[in-house]
């Protein structure tokens, strides 16, 4: 009896786990019909320039580059590299404001 509560345990993660990516698809889905994801993304590329977040990234590129040099770096390389940096340069400000903007749409076309 020992041996399925963990099962049972693991099984509701799952479910849970796969509602949790069914409504991100859905919300995904219904931002892109709206055509209100290519606004967020315009909206995130200007706060990313005006916050800096874009030269600091391409600084950090070119160090990464410099470092191993341009023969032994690929793109793959790079972006393995970057993308947690990038990730982590995010100012909360952003994300927040983009969080904002996502609830307010889902807000206004709760029908999902």
């Amino acid at each position: 009896m020992g041996q399925c509560v963990p099962q049972l345990i693991h099984s509701d993660k799952r479910q849970i786990m796969s509602k949790d990516s069914q409504m991100r698809a859905a919300i995904n889905q219904k931002l892109i019909e709206m055509g209100e994801r290519e606004r967020l993304k315009e909206v995130l590329r200007a706060k990313l320039v005006e916050c800096g977040w874009k030269d600091q990234l391409k600084a950090h590129c070119k160090d990464v580059i410099r470092e191993k040099g341009l023969e032994h770096v690929t793109v793959e390389d790079l972006v393995t590299e970057v993308t947690p940096k990038g990730r982590a340069l995010v100012p909360d400000s952003v994300k927040k404001e983009l969080l904002q903007r996502i609830r307010a749409f889902l807000a206004q076309h709760a029908t999902l």
